[in-house]
């Protein structure tokens, strides 16, 4: 028996939301994770009752990632100055910043593995790839941020 989608959005919006950062960042992730909700609203009466409804939104929110990151790049904004690249890490840095300076596929499986909880295998699906690469890369990923959060 399915619950209402209230209830969908009270258990499970906490860690659509983590996803949501850690692979857009703190600026995009609440219309990422509102269109994740309204996605899955429409949806939700469709869904078998015995789905993972928790793996079923971290995929969701997996494909408006992509969309936000995709009209990103079609929108490029106009800046004075060109960023510089190879910033070291600030001495004290957020998280979510930490976790947006990961390539993509270690961002995603951290966000996957790491904050929404899902197996390797559901990673591996999400992701495209092998679950073994899945597990390699959120790996490498939480020692690139164990190494960028605890410098030497």
């Amino acid at each position: 028996m399915k619950h209402p989608f209230e209830r969908v959005v009270q258990q499970h919006g906490a860690t659509v939301l983590r996803v949501c950062r850690a692979v857009l960042g703190v600026q995009d992730a609440d219309d990422a994770w509102s269109e994740t909700f309204l996605a899955a609203l429409r949806a939700y009466p469709s869904l078998p009752d015995d789905a993972n409804v928790e793996a079923w939104l971290v995929t969701i929110a997996h494909r408006k990632a992509i969309d936000v990151i995709r009209a990103r790049e079609r929108a490029p904004l106009p800046v004075a100055e060109l960023p510089s690249t190879g910033v070291a890490p600030a001495k004290d840095p957020d998280l979510w910043a930490l976790v947006a300076t990961l390539p993509d596929r270690q961002r995603q499986a951290v966000a996957y593995h790491f904050f929404a909880g899902l197996p390797h295998s559901e990673v591996a699906a999400i992701v495209g790839c092998s679950p073994d690469a899945a597990r390699r890369a959120s790996s490498d990923g939480v020692a690139a941020l164990r190494a960028k959060w605890f410098p030497p």
